[in-house]
């Protein structure tokens, strides 16, 4: 049956995948050779919430390009699949379902009930991203799919076999042994809509309208200072005498909870008041607290006043800073971020922290109870609340003026004394999911001792045993872990590996695997409470690599794929994912859990802008996949994936991909109607040729697999995509079909039959080499041109290379395609009509050269348009010169052409590119522009200037050609 004209993605690709599927081709070890080493990628497990998007579709390109030619080139591979069970996205998306089917909520179904609602969910709609994953091609071994919560208590039957739960809390209980687990108060992120503590990639920093007021607060006792500002010379510019010191704050509440106010220690302006008390200008006259001021190397002389509060538990800049001095930290929100409710009235709780900021020794439970909200304050949401001590405090005199100048109605000038206010844009953090303002909170959490286990992880990349790319990636991976910070690991939800700890009455801790075990430490009779909480994704996520693996029941069959080979992740999830999968695999079996990491940044638009639903610019790629097919997007994806290069994603691009493998399409159909399939499948053998067309092809494929493994072996991407492209469109589908035809058409039936089979042979290579980056249209086209063996996503990668490149074949065939673009591209130039027929002079040409134009005579002259050759001694006059390597070509073109016509023609194309060539360079070399325009239209404007630079050469060559013909 002859072949359809197009390819129809749409029918072929589900119908391939589960051929492919049925066939057991993805099974890990499947092709294996025997005896072969172990290929492993551990796909980053997206969240069981997810659906494909355009990071998903790029990551899991390369992952898949990778996983098809090892798999290609017989080693035991294995691409393991799964899912996160995403903690707070998920129980977002159940308790979301519940309102909406009207069902009882989180709190009112209590925490089993609610645990099965989730699993029933996760059960119906937990696996729409994997499903998604096999349109794009994803040649993953999903019967062995893993779930980060598999095996975990009240998990449904199809859950329970798997061991993952069982290994996050055997390490869990043994890092606890190790003393690399424990429980601590610490400043974290903390979301108020799901009452939990978050992580920093959970947090979106975002610039809003803000305000920054400015106060007073008193010396105590009424005590007084000279305030002098100087010049850089040391001259005053500025003498009072001053009863206070000025703090200027974003977030007037958490004034409420200060410890001390800090300046520079080389802050002159303040010398005379470091360790006086000043009064916080808040709360009850009569029971305002005192706090000291200190010097830390933190507050900033230049900027504002030079004074900061220190608000430890509420800031993490002061967090630090009050740790330094010791300085208590009074939390003063509950977990929905309003302010405390609870506790001794405000006086009583004031007396105890007036008792601390003159020298009481205190614990951190004894300061966390105390609750330094004012009792009129009590309850009130923290922006209520801002509002009201905003007022308070200017009520009371103690807002920092500032002189006002306005115009009355009959124009007089009117200068009034107003509070200062500053209207400024502040970064504020929000919550990812929730879209809150995230508040740093001082709470109990569980943490992972990071500087014990983060020895290893940095020798191992020190000592080249694991390799980052690109290498601007160690640099980042250093940095984060040479000032690593404690791992919070302790999430307030529901949903998740829950602590394996328990508790006694008096707070004793008990960790175990089992409560059985805990209460045998404990001893009979004890009663034991669980900690509530769960763990955070990331512990349980970061054993990703043994956890899939069956740890710490490991077989031969799953152990072998250990330490994995090439991780492909993005860069934003370094410090997050990667790093601390390496920590935890070198604390849990001491070993490293990959030997490559290459990393990649964000999926950008076609002009590099950042891809938000708020701009308009998400691309779906299910609907890029149902436009142009999965092969169009692949290409894209690994046409664009330089080492350490921005990623923009064009629709043209993709349309053009689609288009080249139209391209490939219509050339074997070429090679069908010409009977190279007549006799079956061609060989897979390189064929004996002797036509210098066919050897030269035959050396064309050669070179492009050393290229293509060379890239591949580099991680470069994109060097293997473009040489792809360029070998199959230009080399195979345009020259070689091209020089083919005279020899298919030819009265020699060897050179017919040699011609065929070569033809055949280079077009299966085309599909192979293609193959991993394409593989439903290439493995279509093996499937329809004749019964094989076999499929194509197990055929046997090749090996042959340069040993097969005709030194003498490749030089004619490439020179000759040389003069044909010479000559085209000087028609081109000059104007010729494409249909005009022309002669073609020569003035020199060594002997060597002269035989191989004797020899493709014919091709030259129908592929250039060119109707004879003649030797002459000079030129003509009106001749335009065509200069190849050993020759001297000339296009007479006196009568063939206006020349002044074609000169009028490029002069009035030159005239308007110089104005669009002054519009952009004005714009690029005036600083105000670059430095204010926003990243990506700079960058599209240096890129319309470098094209327009371009093409004014092109116009200016051509016009000097024309003047050269007289």
């Amino acid at each position: 049956m002859a072949m359809e004209k197009t390819f129809n993605a749409a029918e072929a690709e589900s119908r391939l995948f589960s051929a492919w599927e049925e066939a057991g081709c993805f099974t890990a070890g499947a092709n294996a050779k025997p005896g072969a080493s172990t290929y492993c990628i551990m796909i980053p497990p997206p969240n069981v919430t997810g659906v494909l998007h355009m990071g998903h579709a790029f990551n899991n390109t390369l992952q898949d390009i990778l996983i098809r030619w090892k798999r290609m080139q017989g080693f035991d591979t294995l691409w393991q699949p799964g899912t996160d069970h995403a903690g707070i996205a998920t129980q977002m998306v159940v308790e979301r379902r519940l309102a909406e089917n009207g069902e009882p909520g989180r709190r009112d179904l209590g925490r089993d009930k609610f645990l099965e609602k989730v699993w029933e969910w996760k059960a119906q709609s937990g696996g729409t991203i994997i499903n998604q994953l096999k349109r794009l091609g994803a040649s993953c071994d999903f019967d062995r799919t893993a779930f980060t919560m598999s095996g975990a208590p009240g998990a449904p039957a199809d859950e329970a076999d798997g061991n993952f739960h069982d290994a996050v809390i055997k390490v869990f209980v043994e890092m606890y042994n190790k003393g690399l687990i424990y429980r601590g108060k610490r400043l974290v992120n903390w979301d108020p809509h799901f009452e939990t503590a978050i992580s920093d990639l959970e947090v979106e920093n975002v610039e809003t309208p803000g305000h920054m007021w400015h106060f007073k607060y008193p010396l105590a006792g009424g005590e007084t200072y000279e305030y002098l500002e100087q010049d850089e010379d040391g001259n005053v510019t500025f003498r009072e005498t001053r009863d206070y010191i000025s703090i200027a704050t974003t977030r007037p509440e958490t004034m409420l909870g200060d410890g001390a106010v800090a300046v520079h220690p080389s802050d002159e302006r303040y010398a005379p008041i470091v360790g006086k008390m000043v009064e916080i200008p808040v709360g009850p006259k009569e029971h305002r607290r005192l706090i000291p001021i200190i010097t830390d190397e933190y507050p900033d002389p230049d900027f504002g006043s030079g004074a900061v509060k220190i608000t430890g538990a509420h800031d993490f800049n002061d967090y630090q800073v009050a740790k330094r001095g010791g300085i208590p930290m009074y939390r003063l929100m509950d977990t929905r971020g309003c302010m405390r409710a609870d506790g001794a009235p405000y006086g009583e709780e004031a007396a105890k922290a007036r008792a601390h900021a003159q020298g009481a020794d205190f614990s951190e439970n004894e300061v966390d109870a105390i609750n330094l909200v004012p009792d009129d304050l009590r309850g009130l949401d923290r922006f209520e609340a801002r509002k009201l001590v905003v007022q308070q405090i200017t009520d009371e005199g103690l807002a920092v003026m500032t002189t006002q100048v306005a115009t009355d109605e009959d124009g007089n000038e009117v200068t009034t004394t107003v509070p200062m206010v500053e209207n400024k844009p502040i970064m504020q953090p929000f919550g990812d999911r929730s879209k809150v303002v995230i508040e740093p909170m001082l709470t109990d959490q569980w943490f992972v001792d990071a500087e014990k286990v983060v020895g290893p992880a940095l020798d191992a990349v020190r000592g080249g045993k694991v390799k980052i790319l690109p290498e601007s990636g160690e640099k980042t991976y250093y940095h984060w872990l040479e000032n690593i910070e404690p791992w919070c690991i302790s999430r307030q939800l529901w949903w998740g590996h829950q602590i394996p700890v328990w508790f006694d009455e008096n707070g004793n801790q008990y960790c175990a695997a089992s409560e059985a075990e805990a209460q045998a430490q404990a001893g009979d009779g004890v009663a034991l409470t669980r900690d509530p909480d769960v763990l955070d994704t990331w512990f349980s996520s970061g054993l990703w690599p043994i956890g899939t693996l069956g740890w710490p029941n490991w077989s031969d069959e799953t152990s072998k794929y250990f330490p994995t080979s090439t991780l492909v992740t993005g860069q934003d999830i370094l410090f997050f994912w990667v790093a601390r999968m390496m920590m935890m695999q070198l604390a849990v079996v001491d070993d490293i859990p990959f030997d490559t990491v290459y990393l990649h940044g964000l999926v950008r638009d076609a002009k590099g802008k950042k891809m938000s639903k708020s701009t308009g610019n998400v691309m779906d790629p299910l609907d890029i996949i149902d436009e142009y097919g999965a092969d169009a997007l692949r290409f894209s994806s690994a046409a664009m994936a330089a080492l350490g290069g921005v990623l923009k994603l064009d629709m043209k691009r993709i349309e053009g991909y689609r288009n080249f493998g139209t391209k490939l399409w219509n050339a074997v159909r070429f090679a069908e109607m010409n009977d190279v399939y007549a006799n079956g499948a061609p060989s897979r053998e390189i064929p004996e040729t002797s036509a210098t067309v066919n050897q030269w092809i035959i050396g064309e494929v050669a070179k492009t697999r050393e290229v293509v493994d060379a890239a591949l072996e580099g991680f470069r991407f994109n060097d293997a995509a473009n040489a792809l492209y360029a070998f199959t469109w230009g080399k195979v589908c345009d020259w070689y079909v091209e020089f083919a035809k005279p020899l298919l058409n030819s009265d020699d039936e060897a050179i017919k039959a040699e011609t065929r089979a070569t033809m055949g042979w280079v077009l299966d290579q085309c599909m192979i080499l293609l193959h991993p980056i394409m593989p439903f249209i290439t493995e279509e086209l093996w499937g329809q041109t004749a019964a094989r063996d076999g499929m194509l996503v197990h055929e046997d990668w090749p090996t042959y290379g340069s040993e097969r490149v005709n030194a003498a074949a490749d030089r004619e065939m490439n020179w000759v395609i040389a003069t044909i673009e010479a000559t085209r591209s000087t028609r081109a130039q000059m104007n010729v009509p494409a249909g005009a027929k022309i002669p073609m002079v020569v003035t020199q040409i060594t002997d060597e050269n002269d035989a191989a134009f004797a020899a493709n005579q014919a091709l030259i002259f129908k592929l250039a348009r060119v109707e004879s050759l003649s030797k002459v001694d000079a030129f003509p006059k009106g001749t335009a010169t065509i200069a190849v390597d050993g020759a001297t070509f000339g296009l007479p073109l006196e009568g063939v052409i206006d020349v002044a016509a074609e000169k009028a023609r490029l002069e009035k194309n030159l005239g308007k590119l110089a104005k669009e060539l002054g519009g952009l360079r004005g714009r690029l070399n005036n600083p105000k522009f670059v430095a204010s325009a926003p990243e990506d239209v700079v960058t599209e404007a240096k890129a319309n200037l470098a094209a327009r630079e371009e093409e004014e050469a092109k116009l200016q060559d051509a016009l000097a050609r024309l003047a050269e013909l007289g």
